[in-house]
């Protein structure tokens, strides 16, 4: 490794361009879509007839192309002569160079005439199939496309002529990995070109030398030049043989018995399957329990019934329409999806003996999406088995070219492999690589000259593999579970493919790509061609060949007969850590989320406690003196302590508490403080690490996150999928910013449930309220998440707390909470209850740090008779009564007005200051599912009131549009009017959520409040 150390050590001296990013070409210029489409001929282009130069040895100094400039070239020779007159005037490093080549050159026999310069060039031919080998490799199987040999693997470039091909060269004895290392120093110049044809231009095209650290290319170098090709044994191949006719007939008799239908068929990619089942066996061997697979539809089928083992009859009974599970009790069907949508696991044997856990993630059309999802379940069931070393729990993501390349979310994801909160210890990417999206050309579909150059920003190691190279394919998937194994780091596998009909079976391919089909018609299946190489090897007899058909034509035969008449009864949607929790079927009682006095006080006191030896910032300081005071005072709890209470309560209990998000340590607005810093060391200290003796130090977790939405959020879900017993938080830094995770929420948090029948816990805060910041910085839209609830508007759902099943039939809960205390109990009731749903937070700002949202410590035990306590008992309080000491009737009263969120603070000061005595102000502190019962006791409390919805949002905007129908209904079932009888009070309706002009604000603010609470009568609708 001497000559690397040297060449790194001296400004960058001998290889300077193509070396080390393997990007220009001087002699050639390279069209846009020659870089982006995959090419199986490789051709010169130089002009017919053209009299070739006869290459000769030149001076380094004149070697002035990509490689070399001119000024290092000719400071390399005077180091020569430098090293040659003094070996101690050169560094070190050119000192070994220098005694490695001449030393050695001059005292072996065969290579007379040797001259470093040539030595120099041998050795930069070998790099540059190290960079660029891959350009040169035979990845298309349709053989379509043309590309150029690149220059810099042309010997003719460096010196060499074809009298020089047998003569032999001196490269040296390195400290390095490959055939370098072999303690051959002199070899024929044909046989080093044959190894590197051999390593670097085959069926397998490797990207790897991008990579900066120093043994993972040497691992892979060895890996990749070892001279003994990959050889199978007769029964590895008959295995392989099995397992690629299994894939191809399930794709032919789908075919065969489904026509028309849909099915996103893996025809022209089927060496996926066996490469996969390949890829876990190795996984297996090295210690992987547990794999969790995310992909989009293209072969998903063919993934589900042969290698995750979902039960055929199953799959082909969903051809037929399917039939609803039955005879189950509490089941819950939902509203089902597509059946490439679908998820499922399984306890799959491997080859050397081991069993390893499968499972698919559903997921929806949005072909990406899945990915952070993936990789959070993945980092959770690390926690959850105690997997330090991320080794037995591995995630698996399967792309398609277009999106790969295409989606932003992949690059996010991406981004979360290296971070401390977020690794998994490497994911192994499956590119499934059709060479088309859709209908669109590669040169159409990305810059990049691969699909898979995204991942290069991570160092990952690139395989490129011809998808009609079974072989090929297998051992690429299996270099890439050593790779992960190994170095713990992601890895990319591009089987490059086809689609050997449309988009989908019913579409018509050849509109948009004729000469791509005419091919495809007349190309051999990867079956048949490996049939072929196995009957020519002679390691398998034709009757063999028919013997695996036969039986694998029998049992999908056998199983699509069985498929008429079966009946899942087996819920599917609950395992492992879920068992015994209740489905949306099932009554659930509802808990009491108080805490003993005793352990609040003792948890309050270790996370106001900062270790005397700790320095923290001076004001921080004086923040965690003033929460000492509240938790000795038992008054005066502010937001941050509320949820610190609710945190450290949870873990008391054993919960694992992970919060997750842009700036969660500090907090948005400076007010969480969950990690402080020391001023003069710079270390953290965290409390709630602490409210445990020996406590793990990940039973609580927060982390700031990437600036990512999509594809943090998508980790925190697939986290929360994992076990129950967690509170999983995922907070926007500002609830506007949520939108840029509007897939999540749409295809994921508010319909997995109901599509695929799987529960989550996830709770998400979005900081909302309208504070004169701008239009960006004002609403977390909180319509849309109440337009994306199920319950019936017209409607009233049984309400008996007995029999109340409304949550649980809910899709998720939507809250706007005004106290601590309140906020305390909403968090702890995600975990004190026998089910899961996932919780939106619209989370304060100013209430943060205002006056009058405070709590007294009593609200948050479990006793009776405080302040806090009513018929709910201490719980969260979906609804919040007039905090005036009403009583159950008050015919006096002259107006209620119902609202959500801070805007209760400024009409209660309204109230105070123009002394609205008559007027009821009761806060709606869950949204969704609604409160009917606690409406309707407030209706009742006031006979005679007008009734107003008043919020701070446009009309258009915030909860309005989802209160009223429901807010109706109550009061019709009560005979208090219909839709004209309720009143509106706040901003009209608007494009954009608020002004970007604090004075319009501020008059808009005072307006509205004023109006809830005039004297005259409010007209309808405002």
């Amino acid at each position: 490794m001497a000559w690397f150390r040297a060449v790194s050590s001296v400004a960058k001296l001998a290889i300077k361009r193509s070396i080390g990013q393997a990007r220009s070409y001087q002699t050639r210029v390279i069209t846009t879509s020659e870089r982006r489409c995959f090419h199986s001929s490789v051709v010169n282009t130089k002009p017919h007839g053209a009299t070739a130069p006869v290459p000769r040895p030149v001076p380094l100094s004149r070697l002035t192309d990509s490689f070399l400039d001119g000024t290092s070239s000719v400071y390399l020779e005077e180091l020569q002569r430098a090293w040659e007159d003094d070996p101690n005037s050169v560094d070190e490093s050119w000192d070994n160079f220098f005694r490695n080549f001449v030393g050695t050159a001059a005292t072996s026999p065969g290579i007379s005439g040797q001259t470093i310069q040539e030595s120099m060039r041998l050795l930069l031919l070998v790099r540059a199939y190290q960079v660029n080998g891959h350009m040169k490799a035979k990845l298309d199987p349709l053989g379509l496309e043309e590309r150029e040999i690149p220059d810099d693997l042309d010997p003719a470039l460096y010196g060499f002529t074809d009298a020089d091909f047998d003569r032999e060269f001196f490269l040296g004895v390195w400290q390095m990995a490959g055939f370098l290392s072999e303690n051959r120093p002199i070899q024929t110049l044909r046989a080093i070109l044959n190894r590197l044809e051999q390593a670097y231009c085959g069926s397998i095209g490797y990207e790897y030398m991008h990579i900066a650290d120093r043994e993972k290319c040497n691992w892979l170098r060895d890996k990749i030049e070892t001279p003994t090709p990959r050889q199978y044994n007769k029964q590895r191949r008959e295995d392989m043989l099995d397992r690629l006719i299994w894939s191809t007939q399930f794709e032919n008799f789908l075919a065969t018995k489904w026509t028309a239908a849909k099915r996103f068929g893996l025809e022209g990619g089927e060496t996926l399957i066996p490469g996969m089942k390949e890829m876990f066996d190795k996984a297996a061997d090295l210690g992987v329990e547990s794999i969790v697979i995310g992909m989009s539809h293209r072969g998903r089928l063919n993934v589900l019934g042969n290698v995750v083992r979902k039960p055929l009859r199953q799959i082909f009974s969903e051809f037929t329409g399917g039939i609803k599970p039955i005879d189950e009790v509490g089941l819950y069907t939902g509203t089902g999806d597509v059946k490439y949508h679908l998820g499922t696991s399984y306890d799959r044997p491997t080859r050397g003996g081991n069993r390893i856990h499968l499972s698919l993630v559903a997921n929806p059309s949005h072909l990406e999406a899945v990915d952070p999802v993936v990789v959070g379940k993945t980092r959770g069931k690390q926690y959850y088995s105690n997997d330090v070393n991320r080794t037995k729990n591995l995630g698996i993501l399967i792309h398609g070219d277009g999106s790969f390349a295409g989606q932003g979310v992949v690059y996010e994801t991406l981004h979360l492999s290296g971070l401390p909160n977020y690794t998994t210890g490497g994911t192994i990417h499956i590119v499934v690589n059709n060479q088309v999206a859709f209908t669109t050309d590669p040169m159409s579909g990305r810059s990049s000259q691969y699909c898979t150059d995204v991942a290069k920003a991570l160092d990952a190691p690139i395989f490129h593999v011809n998808g009609d190279d079974l072989e090929a394919v297998v051992h690429v998937c299996e270099l890439a579970a050593e790779w992960r194994q190994t170095f713990h780091s992601d890895v990319v596998v591009d089987i490059v493919c086809y689609r050997r009909f449309g988009h989908n079976e019913i579409d018509e391919p050849s509109f948009t790509q004729p000469k791509m089909y005419k091919v495809i018609r007349n190309h051999p299946s990867a079956l048949e061609i490996y049939q072929k190489k196995l009957l020519e090897l002679g390691q398998i007899s034709q009757e063999g060949i028919d013997k695996i058909h036969n039986k694998v034509n029998s049992i999908l035969n056998e199983e699509f007969l069985n498929s008429k008449d079966d009946v899942p009864r087996k819920r599917d949607w609950l395992s492992a850590y879920w068992a015994g929790f209740k489905s949306p079927e099932q009554i659930s009682r509802v808990r009491s989320t108080g805490v003993k006095p005793e352990i609040l006080k003792t948890v309050g006191k270790a996370i106001t406690t900062i270790p005397d030896n700790f320095k923290p910032h001076k004001a921080l300081k004086k923040i965690f003196d003033l929460r000492n005071q509240m938790i000795e005072k038992g008054e005066g709890i502010d937001w941050a302590v509320g949820e610190a209470l609710a945190f450290a309560t949870l873990l008391v209990e054993g919960n694992h508490v992970r919060l997750s998000g842009q700036d969660v340590e500090r907090g948005t607005f400076s007010h969480r403080h969950s990690v402080i810093h020391d001023q003069e060391t710079g270390e953290n200290y965290c409390p709630l690490d602490h409210i445990l003796l020996n406590q793990d130090e990940e039973l609580f977790t927060v982390s700031n996150s990437s600036l990512s939405e999509f594809a943090v959020l998508g980790f925190e879900l697939g986290y929360s999928m994992e076990n129950p017993n967690s509170l999983v938080i995922w907070e926007a830094q500002f609830g506007d910013f949520s939108n840029g995770a509007q897939v999540m929420f749409d295809q994921f948090l508010s319909s997995g449930e109901s599509k695929w029948l799987r529960q989550t816990g996830l709770t998400v805060l979005l900081p909302h309220g309208y504070d004169g910041q701008g239009p960006e910085h004002s609403s977390a839209r909180l319509e849309r998440f109440l337009q994306m609830s199920d319950d019936n508007p017209f409607v009233i759902p049984e309400m008996d707390p007995t029999l109340r099943k409304q949550i649980q039939e809910c899709n998720w809960q939507v809250v706007n909470v005004t106290t601590p205390a309140n906020y305390f109990h909403v968090l702890r009731r995600q975990i004190h209850r026998e089910f899961r749903k996932p919780l939106i937070v619209m989370a304060p700002k100013n209430l943060l740090r205002h006056k009058d949202c405070k709590s007294n410590l009593s609200e948050f035990d479990d006793g009776q008779g405080h302040p806090g306590f009513d018929k709910q008992g201490t719980r969260f309080k979906r609804l919040i009564k007039d905090q005036n000491n009403h009583s159950d009737l008050e015919e006096s009263i002259r107006r209620l007005v119902l609202c959500s969120g801070k805007v209760y603070y400024e009409l209660d000061d309204e109230r105070k200051k123009v002394q609205s005595s008559d007027v009821a102000i009761c806060r709606v502190e869950q949204l969704c599912p609604f409160p009917y019962d606690l409406i309707q006791r407030e209706l009742k409390r006031y006979p005679n009131a007008e009734i107003v919805w008043c919020q701070e949002e446009p009309m258009n905007m915030g909860a309005y549009s989802y209160v009223a129908p429901r807010l109706c209904t109550a009061m019709r079932a009560m005979g208090r009017g219909t839709m004209e009888d309720l009143k509106y009070v706040g901003r009209i309706p608007s494009a954009a959520t608020a002004t970007g002009f604090h004075q319009s604000h501020v008059k808009e603010q005072a307006g509205l409040v004023q109006k809830a609470l005039q004297s005259d009568p409010i007209s309808y609708p405002f």
